[in-house]
């Protein structure tokens, strides 16, 4: 009797002590999103932290953001792959590295399509089309969460190169897409595409001679201690991307979801006139550190737009997908500059 007694006690105790167990509400699991880019204190690297903070004001600790800028999680092709795989949450990019994924990125670097920073914002912005763009590449399982203007083209060169001649025969580093490797074709220089961690020992050693670029890489990197010289081609104005993982967004709650597509947006509206003046910033960065800036004669840049506006003219007809985002891009462009 008295052992039935004691077990009796010992197991309301136990019941006791288990309860809070029971009855307590799951903690909710946080997420983590790793944000890659190949780049530092640029329009990208800026993204990044604005999307964090929008994240975070939406949604707490639910997802925990992490940003690897600089190659921190590999060269571009890697990060690339980390996007696909799904070992890294989302890569932040030029859309000229993405062309590998899906041809259609091209469309995005067509020479002449953009021609302001302005044109850039007005056509990925409207409404309808930021919505497809979204979406366009989820057949390759990424989804476009933040797209902004980051730069003009410039040409960075060991030795002055003022004119088109001087740059024949030189081996310049492009981005992977054609639109940046068939201009420099044309214009009798080599292009060499590379990630941008290995240009500058190439550039130190002689294996490359310059780099297709925009100016905030130069001076976020301190190129002006490596050359002085750039050449103002400005044929294109570069977009940027911020590619998820499809698997991780569709695995996150809708709340979470929503949050990302709204956080991207904020962040990209709230970035454009920064990425505007720290472009204007970055050219007397250049110079007050030594660096020259060469335009082209007025007459040889009116030649290298209309040849290179043909030769974008029979790239984009050589894909179907291409044209037909190409076109629709430059319609856009067309109708919201009133041209």
């Amino acid at each position: 009797m008295v052992r039935n007694r004691f077990g009796t006690a010992l197991l309301g105790a136990l019941a006791l002590v288990a309860m809070p167990a029971l009855t307590a509400a799951p903690a909710a699991a946080q997420s983590t999103m790793k944000l890659a880019s190949a780049t530092i204190n640029d329009v990208q690297h800026e993204w990044q932290k604005v999307f964090a903070d929008e994240l975070a004001s939406r949604v707490g600790e639910k997802v925990k953001v992490e940003i690897y800028p600089a190659s921190q999680l590999g060269p571009i092709p890697r990060m690339s792959e980390g996007v696909l795989l799904g070992t890294i949450e989302a890569f932040t990019t030029p859309t000229s590295f993405m062309t590998n994924v899906d041809p259609r990125f091209q469309a995005f670097d067509v020479p002449g399509l953009f021609k302001t920073p302005e044109d850039v914002d007005a056509a990925i912005h409207d409404p309808e089309y930021r919505d497809h763009m979204e979406t366009m590449f989820l057949d390759k399982g990424l989804r476009v969460i933040g797209a902004i203007y980051n730069s003009p083209t410039v040409v960075f060169t060991m030795n002055p190169a003022p004119t088109l001649e001087d740059m024949k025969g030189l081996k310049i580093r492009t981005f992977a897409s054609p639109m940046q490797v068939k201009p420099m074709e044309l214009i009798g220089a080599i292009p060499l595409p590379l990630a941008l961690s290995e240009v500058v020992p190439q550039l130190q050693s002689g294996g490359l001679d310059g780099l297709l670029v925009g100016m905030p890489i130069l001076t976020a990197f301190k190129f002006y201690d490596v050359g002085k010289n750039v050449t103002d081609l400005r044929f294109a104005e570069i977009v940027s991307v911020t590619v998820v993982n499809e698997d991780w967004f569709q695995s996150q709650p809708e709340d979470v979801q929503e949050a990302i597509r709204e956080a991207g947006r904020a962040a990209e509206e709230k970035v454009f006139p920064w990425g505007v003046e720290n472009v204007q910033r970055t050219y007397k960065v250049w110079e007050d550190n030594g660096g020259t800036i060469y335009q082209l004669p007025q007459e040889e840049q009116a030649k290298l737009q209309k040849e290179f506006s043909e030769l974008a003219e029979t790239l984009v007809s050589e894909d179907a997908a291409v044209e037909e985002e190409y076109d629709r891009l430059k319609a856009l462009v067309a109708d919201k500059s009133g041209k």
